[in-house]
């Protein structure tokens, strides 16, 4: 990442924008309830699930090592 002379982290010519103007710029709601962070079909079988944790397991134990 690239800043300019006072540290900023923004490209030249661009202006810094907070978080909350993106997000209303975006039009990004706050989330009200955990439910509407569910994706029940984001896992489409109990084998894709069996090989999303083994991959995980995989990973943890590579970092350990």
């Amino acid at each position: 990442m690239s800043t300019d002379a006072e540290g900023n982290p923004n490209p030249p010519g661009t202006a810094h924008v907070p978080a909350v103007e993106l997000a209303r710029r975006q039009g990004v709601e706050p989330v009200t309830s955990l439910d509407d962070l569910a994706r029940p079909d984001l896992i489409e079988s109990d084998e894709e699930l069996e090989h999303l944790l083994a991959d995980l397991q995989t990973s943890r134990n590579w970092k350990l090592a």
